[in-house]
């Protein structure tokens, strides 16, 4: 088998379903449908004066494809109840803290168990002090330099968000950098080219991604400063997939797949080189006691894991466990030999434990290699 680092694991997100499809074309039908899409943008620190563009293109966007909005800065609607009635939740260029425990604790749930979040812009000056939502938006803000031209590259056409552009996106706008670089946990869609602006300090230099958290969906796009940006069509349409994106969340039937290699931690494991495999690798090189963990997939309320597997070793067991490596076991399923690593087929199993925190998985079996994991699903 061939290795492969980490990083180039980590790059290969964004898994074909079953059949050839992307996750959020499995809920086109259910999308198509009304539903409803809360704004909100609260701010308790710097306010950006496009916020009433922001909304307004919101509305229009809705109005032309099927969704109607509520737009509010109100905390008090970060209940249980009245999230309910939202397909997505959009955090306009918030800022500071905006929520408190229990507000934060109820919107948690809410995308746990399947809504969408869309953060846009400041949506990463937000809530720095609740990790969940870090993991969620993908970075928080670091600074930014003066409003000016950018070229940015757009890595991934084949999302909602994205699919109307080209190669490369000329625009004007006050360009983030980040804490940290998101790409290890997301799928970046569109990168900014740090040497046609002047005070980027990243390198790569990630600015609008999507990934699943628990069985909800994540879109963000640090665009959206200026008040013409709202006015953009090749801005509205980008805002406007976002949204498509994390609406779909909770509605479709179908979970989103996840590549076995797109680990955030681990033990003993690596990635390993097949061309059947989905993007061409797997998690590989597993031995008995090995483990590999999820930061980006949240256990709350599942009760399905699905695993596409190979093994020409000896086979095992994959347990299923919330928040550790050594956390509660939710489920287990055995791996059989399938004769070959390039042979692949599909196990699955029920979960009866009651998942709270991030997805890992424990490996056990005999000795040498065990099998190999191309994608898995909760469900």
């Amino acid at each position: 088998m061939t290795t492969f680092t980490r990083r180039e694991a980590l790059l290969t997100g964004g898994a074909l379903l079953a059949g050839g499809l992307l996750p959020w074309q499995t809920a086109a039908a259910a999308a198509a449908a009304p539903y409803q899409v809360l704004v909100f943008s609260k701010t308790a620190g710097f306010r950006h004066d496009s916020i009433p563009a922001g909304i307004q293109a919101i509305r229009d966007l809705g109005a032309a494809n099927g969704f109607t909005v509520t737009a509010t800065e109100d905390s008090a609607v970060f209940t249980a109840a009245q999230l309910a009635a939202y397909q997505a939740v959009v955090f306009l260029s918030t800022t500071g803290d905006i929520l408190n425990s229990t507000q934060q604790t109820a919107f948690e749930a809410y995308v746990n168990g399947g809504g969408g979040y869309v953060g846009v812009h400041a949506a990463a000056d937000t809530e720095y002090d609740w990790p969940w939502y870090g993991q969620l938006v993908g970075a928080w803000f670091h600074s930014h330099p003066a409003i000016q031209q950018v070229t940015a590259r757009v890595e991934d056409r084949t999302h909602p968000s994205t699919a109307h552009l080209g190669t490369t996106w000329v625009r004007t706008d006050e360009l983030y950098n980040y804490r940290t670089n998101p790409r290890p946990n997301v799928r970046v869609l569109i990168n900014l080219d740090e040497s046609t602006y002047s005070g980027g300090n990243m390198g790569d230099h990630p600015i609008a991604w999507y990934h699943p958290q628990g069985a909800g969906r994540s879109f963000y796009t640090g665009f959206g400063h200026t008040i013409e940006s709202y006015t953009d069509q090749a801005f509205r349409r980008h805002l406007l997939g976002g949204i498509q994106y994390a609406a779909a969340a909770g509605t479709t039937p179908t979970p989103t797949q996840i590549e076995g290699e797109a680990f955030t931690s681990q033990f003993g494991v690596q990635v390993a080189g097949h061309g059947g495999a989905s993007g061409g690798r797997t998690l590989g090189y597993i031995d008995n006691g090995d483990w590999a963990g999820y930061a980006q997939v949240n256990t709350a309320g599942a009760t399905r894991f699905s695993a596409r597997i190979s093994s020409g070793g000896a086979g095992g067991t994959i347990r299923i466990r919330s928040g550790s490596a050594a956390g509660p076991v939710l489920g287990s399923v055995g791996v059989p030999v399938t004769g070959g690593w390039d042979n692949f087929q599909t196990v699955s199993t029920t979960l009866t434990g009651s998942g709270s925190g991030p997805l890992f998985l424990t490996f056990s079996g005999g000795s040498g290699a065990l099998f190999d994991i191309d994608t898995f699903s909760l469900s």
